[in-house]
């Protein structure tokens, strides 16, 4: 784990948990996003975990991370934020999760197993919650790919795997943003429709209306709702893994205005 503790932190900080993609460490993806420039404008703190084990990819597919409590790569992260949480007296109210790839897929599963510890969450090129559950890895060079190839379910199917993961559990939701590029093709854009079906339902809000040219020309933005709970965007000639805007995920996570 390696955290990024801003000279001016704030006197009760934001977290944000930043994830790498299978392949990548934590130092990786603290030199791969713009983020800790914007933890030094903004005072907030970013924790960036690493895992060995699959190469280096988290362990979605993992029972025991999909499920509130019991373990895995899942609780690890949790275990980090808490120790975090203590030692920068840091506002619990305000914890934040995205990631890239591997990272993008565990960033649903911690929003679908904690929703208690994540406000908010923005998945680049990821699957959705329990996408991988049953299978024996989560990587490229797993032998079942029909996650990432776009395993499809209704809304409800998935909705009830997210409710499924911490069963009793009536608080707050996870706020969610889903990037995905359209010309992917290791996790193919279906999984992010299907991502946004899953948190749609879990969220209970409505896709509203397409915008075009947001942040960019070559993205769509999707709007459920007022935006506040779920928005996704796809890029037209995107690939793998569309690239982190921190900008506009900080927006969303209402860390910036």
């Amino acid at each position: 784990m390696y955290i990024y503790v801003p000279d001016k932190v704030a006197a009760n900080p934001a977290i944000i948990v930043a994830m790498h993609g299978c392949g990548g460490s934590a130092t990786q993806w603290y030199s791969g996003t713009k983020l800790p420039s914007y933890a030094d404008s903004n005072g907030f703190i970013i924790i960036y975990p690493g895992t060995p084990n699959q190469s280096n990819c988290w362990d979605v597919q993992n029972p025991a991370s999909l499920t509130h409590g019991q373990g895995g790569d899942a609780l690890g992260i949790v275990n980090m934020v808490k120790y975090t949480l203590t030692k920068y007296n840091g506002d619990s109210a305000r914890v934040y999760v995205m990631g890239g790839s591997s990272g993008a897929m565990m960033t649903n599963v911690l929003a679908g197993s904690y929703p208690d510890m994540f406000e908010a969450g923005a998945a680049f090129s990821g699957v959705a919650h329990a996408c991988f559950a049953g299978a024996a890895g989560a990587t490229p060079a797993s032998a079942n790919q029909t996650c990432a190839q776009g395993l499809q379910h209704t809304p409800e199917q998935w909705g009830a795997f997210v409710r499924n993961s911490y069963p009793g559990y009536t608080g707050r939701r996870t706020r969610m943003m889903i990037v995905h590029g359209q010309a992917d093709t290791l996790v193919r854009p279906q999984c992010a429709i299907e991502a946004l079906k899953q948190w749609s339902n879990v969220l209970d809000v409505t896709l509203t209306k397409n915008v075009t040219g947001v942040p960019s020309s070559a993205y769509t933005q999707q709007i459920y709702g007022d935006g506040t709970k779920l928005q996704g965007f796809f890029g037209t000639g995107v690939g793998h893994i569309a690239p982190v805007n921190e900008p506009l995920m900080l927006k969303f996570f209402g860390l910036t205005s």
